[in-house]
């Protein structure tokens, strides 16, 4: 039966699931009568084939739903409120440039006249190799240069709805300038600074704020210099962003009603506009709490699409104004939930034993009484008794550091206080949380065990660490057990901050993590979910630790899984070769020293053979921690 410690009905979104057995199970949302994929399983198959742990693992059936139930939504919408325009929408490119994931956005999202927006000129030129619908939109966000606007020029005669979004008044003079070169007339958007502030994350780069687009001033300048240059019909689409991950969803429709207005006056000052770009915004509830807080949304996709296409309409038909066609670039929301980071515990560090330490005759009486105490507990003084325990402990400390105990002596005190540790917790697990003062709670919270795992927070999940993003993090086998260790998560980088120490629980966030006693013999995988959008992009190489081996699943109705693609991790030779470093020149350099070293220190033919061997399979290793 399913342990819910870790609110998986609640964030899972019918995605991910428990089995009989414990294990973690997938299932497909495009599907009403297939079965669960076993996640245990698939990691099994995948390490058979020699595709190791940490794997980044993409489920094509997830993006493929969210692609559909985004476009379905609005679809819907429109017809809900007898909305006379359509809907498009464009996937943001850098919230997940990897191949295989845009290849696919593009694959799932043609029959809905799906899109790209870039913001760059790689990004571009990823864009324009796509196999894009005619009708789908490339918009051209960020600041562009005169060979970016003249690549976006030329894609027109290839048939592409390319859009040049204005950022500034100086990228209008070289969109002109470059236009009449070419004698290319431009499809242009304007971005737009809107006045409506946002909570969440991003809230300080909202409003007046906002890093990018024209003010009010701005974009009155805009539309007379098209005027006055006759290209005032080339100005079909008006852009702002609300933002990323927005929580709040009145925050949301007043947004809408303020892009509308904005439209709708430019539109009266002669502008051709067909499309009103609503940016980013839409969230993913990655909590399950249903809450307007930083990782979770106050409303549901549906909610969503009709909210917008009904402010949208309102305001529309309240200007006499011709409904356009709305745009939304939902990054996070469509490729979020498609990925998930699965890797192993290496081992557990836990501030608590249960030995027994016996007090000996000739014991310190400050040792002597912290032993002792684990023979007193009682319910109702669990805290007198930390607090006891604790200062005996911190005086023999003190002990050592004047050089009056020995350190055997101080690892027998360290041991006691542990064991003393260990049988609180066990007490209070025996003990209704009412009867928990709140301070006993915070002191035992605070003495978690330290799970070491084999992966690289800041190249996996560095929104976790740069802006304390919170990812689901559960067990993937053993979930028919009750937990019996709370713990925070330590990754393999030399770095103090790669740590987690916030989780998803049943509950809501908790500073710790349930999880269950390591098995000898026995691996214990953790998946960290909807990790779709940005940790691939944002990913760095702290300690050389590289990217992840990628593998792209499709689940099938039968329970089982086919592999669509498969990308190999980074090499510890490729890594140094993006630090600079000439992995063969580097091979070279050892092969001499260990040469120097025959002759210098005595060292043996056969060792030399083993050093070298050893230096050049390790380049071609894995940089994360490899099993035997």
């Amino acid at each position: 039966m399913e342990n819910d410690a870790y609110g998986i009905s609640r964030w899972g979104d019918g995605l991910i699931g428990v089995l009989t057995n414990g294990n973690v199970c997938l299932h497909d949302p495009l599907s009403t009568d297939g079965s669960p994929v076993d996640l245990a399983e698939v990691i099994q198959k995948l390490e058979r084939r020699g595709i190791q742990t940490p794997v980044l693992l993409r489920v094509s059936n997830f993006l493929e739903h969210r692609i559909r139930a985004i476009n379905e939504g609005f679809r819907k919408a429109i017809e809900q409120v007898s909305y006379q325009g359509d809907y498009r929408g464009v996937f943001p490119i850098k919230v997940n440039q990897q191949a295989h994931v845009v290849e696919r956005v593009s694959e799932y999202g043609e029959e809905f006249y799906f899109g790209l927006e870039v913001g760059s000129k790689a990004e571009l030129l990823i864009a324009l190799s796509q196999n894009i619908h005619p009708q789908g939109l490339i918009i051209c966000n960020g600041y562009k240069d005169s060979e970016f606007i003249r690549l976006a020029l030329l894609s027109t005669k290839l048939g592409m709805r390319t859009v040049i979004v204005m950022e500034s008044v100086r990228e209008l003079r070289l969109i002109i300038e470059v236009s009449r070169k070419l004698g290319i007339p431009p499809t242009l958007g304007v971005r737009v600074k809107l006045a409506n502030v946002v909570s969440g994350n991003w809230a300080a780069t909202s409003g007046d704020r906002s890093s990018f687009g024209l003010s009010i001033a701005q974009v009155m300048e805009v539309v007379e210099t098209l005027r006055n240059e006759d290209l005032l019909d080339c100005l079909v689409l008006q852009h702002s962003h609300l933002g990323s991950q927005v929580p709040n969803m009145v925050e949301i429709r007043k947004f809408a009603q303020e892009a509308s207005r904005l439209f709708i006056e430019i539109a009266k000052l002669g502008a051709n506009l067909k499309f009103l770009d609503l940016g980013g915004g839409l969230g993913v509830d990655y909590t399950g709490e249903n809450s307007s807080s930083a990782n979770s949304i106050n409303y549901s996709l549906e909610e969503y699409c009709y909210s917008l296409v009904e402010t949208v309409g309102f305001e529309m038909n309240d200007a006499g104004v011709c409904h356009p066609c709305i745009v939304t670039e939902s990054g996070r929301a469509c490729v979020a939930q498609s990925s998930m980071l699965i890797f192993s515990v290496l081992e557990s560090t836990s501030y608590e034993r249960d030995e027994i330490v016996l007090a000996e005759k000739d014991d310190h009486p400050l040792l002597r009484s912290l032993i002792e105490i684990s023979d007193s507990l009682e319910r109702e003084s669990l805290l007198e008794s930390l607090n006891e325990a604790t200062y005996y402990r911190d005086e023999l400390r003190a002990l050592f550091r004047r050089g009056r105990l020995s350190l055997p002596v101080l690892a027998r005190a360290e041991r006691a206080h542990q064991k003393t540790l260990g049988q609180i917790r066990k007490m209070m697990d025996d003990l209704d949380e009412m009867e928990w003062s709140d301070e006993l709670n915070l002191r035992v919270q605070g003495m978690a065990d330290i799970y070491h795992c084999n992966f690289s927070l800041f190249q996996s999940l560095p929104d976790v660490w740069a802006i304390d993003q919170l990812h689901p993090i559960i067990p993937i086998t053993r979930l028919h057990e009750k937990p019996d260790r709370n713990a925070v998560l330590c990754d393999v980088t030399c770095d103090s901050d790669g740590r987690i120490d916030r989780f998803v629980v049943a509950d809501g966030v908790a500073d710790c993590l349930p999880l269950h006693s390591l098995n000898e013999d026995e691996e214990y995988y953790l998946g960290a979910f909807f990790v779709g959008a940005y940790q691939e992009t944002l990913g760095d190489l702290h300690n050389l630790f590289g990217d992840t081996n990628v593998v792209t699943i499709r689940l099938k109705d039968s329970g089982d899984f086919d592999i669509l693609d498969e990308v190999e991790g980074d090499t510890v030779s490729q890594v140094l070769s993006y630090v600079e470093y000439e992995p063969k020149r580097l091979l070279e350099r050892f092969k001499a020293r260990a040469e120097d070293a025959v002759k210098e220190h005595g060292a043996t033919l056969d060792e030399l053979k083993e050093l070298v061997s050893t230096y050049r399979e390790s380049l071609q290793g894995y940089t994360y921690y490899e099993s035997d």
